[in-house]
C-alpha cells in the first residue's frame, strides 16, 4: 500500500519548527509493515488542496498533519471538504468537549474555537485528549479507487497519542483487508568500518540491484547502519548473509549507536563501568546515560580537568605527571586504574588529551589524545590518536574512539 504525509505549516517552512512528525510517524507506520512513499511539507493556504488533490491519484493512505486549529490560516479540513465535495456540519459533543477544556483552564470560549467542531459529512472524529482539536479519518472512493485520509493535529504531543490510540486500530483493520503483501525492515547496526569499506564488503555478499529490497546506509554515533527494506524472505536473507559475513563488525539489529550496544551488553553481562574524563569533560559519561537503563551498568563519572585533581581524586601520582605530563600512556592508565580502583566497577575508560587551539607542542601537537581502558582480571589497553579538528569535534571523535574501545572488549569478554 502507497502511503503519503502532507505536513502542512509555514512555520516549518521557515524554519522556526523542527517538523519531528515525519520522523515519528515513519517510524510507527514501519512498524505496521507501511513505508511512506512520499512525503511533502507545504505552507498554509489553498496548495493544501492542490497537493491533496495530486496525492488521492496516487496513494492509498494519506496522512495530513496541522492546520486543524481554530484560527483563519488554519485550513486543512476546509481544504480537503471542499475537494471532496462535502459538507462541514458542526458536532455538538466534540463543541462541548471544547468548551469544557477551554473553560478548565481559566479562558473563555470564543467564537473562533467553534470551527474546531466541524467535521466533513461521513468523517469519523479521532479523540484528542490532550488538545482542542480532533482527527479526522475519511474513508473515500473516486472512479472506483479507494483511498483514506487521517487529518491529524500539528504539535507532536497531540500527534503521537492520537496516532497509537485512534490511527494504528483504523489502520490494522485496512491492513487486514489489504491483498498486498507488507515490508520488512532491518536496520543493521556495525562498528569498526568506515562507510565506504562496510558498502564494499556489502556489495561483494549482496545483489545490491534485487528489485525486491531497497538498501541505504545511515551514519550512527560510533557506526553505520545497513538499511534492508522489502519483500519478507528477501530481507531475511539479506540479513543472514550480511551479518554472517561481517560478524566481527555486526552490534544487532535496532541498536542506534555504540553507547546503546555498550548499556545492553553490560546488563547482560551484568557488569558496571566508570569514566575518568579529561578532554572530553563528561561527554563520554553523557553518552552513555543518555541511553535507558544506563543506571543498571553506569557507577561514575570522574571529570579530573586539572592535574591537581587528576592526584586528588584518582590517585595519580605526581611523579607521572611532572615527569611524562597529563597527557600521556603512563597516566592514561593511572586515570583508567585508579577509576576502576575507587568505583569497583568491571570497566574503566579514561581519556587525557589537548583539544586546542593551543597548547600543543612538537611531540604532542594539538589533537593528540591517549584513551586507556581498565578492566577486572585484564591488561590496561592504551590507544593513542590525534584528531586535527575542532574542540567540539575533538571531543565527539574521542568519545566515539573510548566507547569503541570498550565495544571490542565487551565483544571479546562475551
Amino acid at each position: 500500500m502507497r502511503v503519503e504525509v502532507i505536513n502542512t505549516g509555514s512555520e516549518l517552512l521557515l524554519g522556526q519548527v523542527i517538523n519531528t512528525n515525519v520522523s515519528h510517524l515513519g517510524q510507527k507506520l514501519l512498524s505496521l509493515g507501511l513505508k511512506i512513499e512520499r512525503q511533502t511539507a507545504v505552507p498554509d493556504g489553498g496548495i493544501i488542496k492542490t497537493i491533496l488533490a495530486e496525492a488521492i491519484k496516487r496513494s492509498d493512505i494519506i496522512i495530513i498533519t496541522g492546520g486543524l486549529g481554530p484560527t483563519p490560516d488554519d485550513i486543512s479540513k476546509e481544504m480537503t471538504a471542499e475537494l471532496l465535495a462535502l459538507e462541514l456540519e458542526e458536532d455538538v459533543q466534540i463543541l462541548e468537549k471544547i468548551r469544557k477544556r477551554i473553560e478548565s483552564n481559566g479562558s473563555k470560549m470564543r467564537n473562533i474555537n467553534s470551527k474546531q467542531a466541524m467535521i466533513p459529512s461521513g468523517a469519523v472524529a479521532l479523540t484528542n485528549n490532550n488538545g482542542t482539536a480532533p482527527g479526522i479519518y475519511l474513508k473515500q472512493s473516486i472512479s472506483g479507487r479507494k483511498f483514506h485520509i487521517f487529518l491529524l493535529p500539528g504539535p507532536p504531543r497531540e500527534l503521537n497519542e492520537m496516532f497509537t490510540d485512534s490511527v494504528e486500530p483504523i489502520l490494522k483493520k485496512i491492513i487486514i483487508h489489504n491483498d498486498g503483501s507488507l515490508i520488512e525492515c532491518k536496520n543493521l547496526f556495525f562498528s569498526g568500518l568506515g562507510e565506504s569499506e562496510l558498502a564494499s564488503r556489502i556489495d561483494d555478499v549482496l545483489d545490491l540491484n534485487d528489485p525486491q529490497v531497497e538498501y541505504g546506509y545511515c551514519i550512527k554515533p560510533g557506526g553505520i547502519i545497513f538499511r534492508c527494506i522489502g519483500e519478507n524472505s528477501a530481507v531475511l536473507d539479506a540479513e543472514k548473509r550480511v551479518t554472517e559475513s561481517l560478524k566481527d563488525y555486526y552490534l544487532g539489529d535496532g541498536i542506534n549507536s555504540i553507547q546503546e550496544f555498550i548499556v545492553k551488553t553490560l546488563l547482560l553481562m551484568r557488569e558496571t563501568v566508570s569514566v575518568a574524563e579529561s578532554c572530553t569533560g563528561g561527554l563520554i559519561s553523557s553518552l552513555i546515560t543518555d541511553v535507558p537503563g544506563a543506571s543498571g551498568v553506569f557507577n561514575i563519572g570522574h571529570i579530573t580537568y586539572s592535574n591537581a585533581f587528576k592526584n586528588r581524586v584518582l590517585d595519580v601520582p605526581n611523579s607521572l605527571l611532572q615527569a611524562h605530563g597529563a597527557v600521556s600512556r603512563e597516566v592514561v592508565i593511572s586515570m583508567a586504574e585508579g577509576s576502576l580502583m575507587k568505583s569497583h566497577s568491571n570497566h574503566a575508560i579514561a581519556v587525557t588529551g589537548i583539544a586546542g587551539p593551543s597548547g600543543g607542542c612538537p611531540n604532542k601537537p594539538v589533537g593528540t589524545v591517549f584513551i586507556g581502558l581498565a578492566s577486572k582480571g585484564e591488561e590496561t589497553l592504551v590507544l593513542k590518536k590525534i584528531f586535527e579538528t575542532d574542540r567540539i569535534s575533538f571531543k565527539e571523535k574521542v568519545s566515539m574512539c573510548a566507547l569503541s574501545l570498550l565495544r571490542q572488549r565487551l565483544c571479546s569478554l562475551s
